[in-house]
C-alpha cells in the first residue's frame, strides 16, 4: 500500500482520534477560522513537522509508532534535523538482529559493490535525461570492485557534480552550499526517513551499516541503502531549476514537487512500482541477504 507523505509548515495541533491524524487550528491567530481536517493514520507514511509552533499529543506520537510512521522535526530554517521510529517494526525482529550483525565483511563488501554499481547506474540516467551522454558514469558503475576498493563512487561523484546541473555553471555540491542544494538536502531527507522506516519494517537496525560507520549516526545502514535512490532526487530538483524562475527558497510549491518524490514511479525487479514501495522492496531483498536466502539485492532502475 503507498504511504502518504504530509509536510506540516503551519501553526497547528496536531492529535488522534479514533486512528485518525486531527490537525486543529483552533485558538490560532490567522489560522483558527479554518476547519479541522482528518487523515487515517494508516494511511501516512512521513510526517515532516518544520514550523516552530507545531504541538502534538504523545498519544499521537505512540500511534504513530505503532503504524511505523516516521516523524521528521525541522529546525527555523525549515532543514530537517530529527528522525523518531518504531523501535519495534517486525515480528521476528531480534532473529533478524541477530543475523544482521552476523553478516561477514565478504558479504558486506559485496552488498556495498550493488548499491554503488546501482547508484552511479543512476546517476548515468540522470545525464541521459538532461541530454548528456553517461559513457563515462557507465564505465564507473561496471569497474565497481567488492567494496568499492578502488573508490568508484567517489571517482564518479566527482564527474558527476561538476556536469549534472550543467545549465548552472557556479553550482557546487555541498550541504551547507546555495541553492539547488536546500532542494536536494530536502528531498534526500525525505528519502532517508522512508529508508529508515522501511528498514525498522523488515526487521533490521538502521544503525549498524554495511559501509557507513560513523560513530554518531544513528542512521548508518539507511544512508547505504538510500545510495541508489538519490539520483531520483536530482532529477527532480533538476526539473524544477529548469522550470522555476526563483527557486532559492523552498516554497511551498516547491517542497509539495519534493514531497511527491514517494510516488514517483520507479522499475525495480522488472516492475514499475511507486519509489516508497520500491524502497520497501530494497529493505527485505537486504533482510534477505543477512538471513542468507540471497546475496542479490533488489535495487532500482532509474
Amino acid at each position: 500500500m503507498l504511504k502518504r507523505t504530509l509536510a506540516f509548515q503551519n501553526p497547528c495541533y496536531l492529535k488522534c482520534n479514533l486512528e485518525q491524524l486531527v490537525v486543529s487550528y483552533k485558538g490560532i491567530p490567522g489560522y483558527d477560522t479554518l476547519a479541522d481536517k482528518t487523515v487515517p493514520l494508516e494511511d501516512v507514511g512521513v510526517i515532516i513537522l518544520e514550523h516552530q509552533q507545531i504541538t502534538l499529543t504523545h498519544f499521537l506520537i505512540a500511534r504513530c509508532m505503532y503504524y511505523n510512521i516516521a516523524l521528521i522535526c525541522c529546525d527555523a530554517t525549515h532543514h530537517p534535523t530529527g528522525l523518531m521510529l518504531n523501535l519495534n517494526g517486525n515480528t521476528t525482529q531480534s532473529e533478524k538482529f541477530k543475523w544482521q550483525i552476523a553478516a561477514s565483511e565478504p558479504l558486506k563488501k559485496q552488498l556495498w559493490q550493488q548499491i554503488i554499481s546501482s547508484k552511479i547506474t543512476n546517476q548515468a540516467a540522470v545525464f541521459k535525461h538532461i541530454g548528456l551522454d553517461g559513457y563515462t558514469l557507465k564505465f564507473y558503475a561496471a569497474d565497481v570492485k567488492s567494496g568499492d576498493t578502488t573508490n568508484a563512487e567517489g571517482s564518479a561523484a566527482a564527474y558527476y557534480w561538476q556536469r549534472v546541473f550543467v545549465h548552472l555553471p557556479k553550482f557546487y555540491r555541498r550541504r551547507e552550499g546555495e541553492p539547488p542544494n536546500n532542494m536536494l538536502n530536502y528531498g534526500y531527507a525525505i528519502i532517508r526517513a522512508i529508508t529508515a522506516r522501511a528498514l525498522v519494517g523488515a526487521g533490521l537496525m538502521p544503525t549498524l551499516g554495511v559501509w557507513h560507520r560513523n560513530r554518531y549516526n544513528a542512521y548508518c545502514l539507511a544512508d547505504d541503502l538510500m545510495e541508489p535512490y538519490r539520483p531520483f532526487v536530482d532529477k527532480t530538483v533538476i526539473n524544477i531549476t529548469n522550470t522555476t524562475a526563483n527557486y532559492t527558497q523552498l516554497t511551498p510549491d516547491i517542497k509539495k514537487t519534493l514531497l511527491s518524490i514517494p510516488q514517483i514511479d520507479v522499475t525495480i525487479d522488472g516492475q514499475t512500482s511507486p519509489l516508497f514501495n520500491a524502497i520497501q522492496k530494497s529493505a527485505y531483498s537486504l533482510a534477505k541477504c543477512f538471513e542468507g536466502t540471497t546475496r542479490k539485492l533488489t535495487l532500482p532502475i532509474l
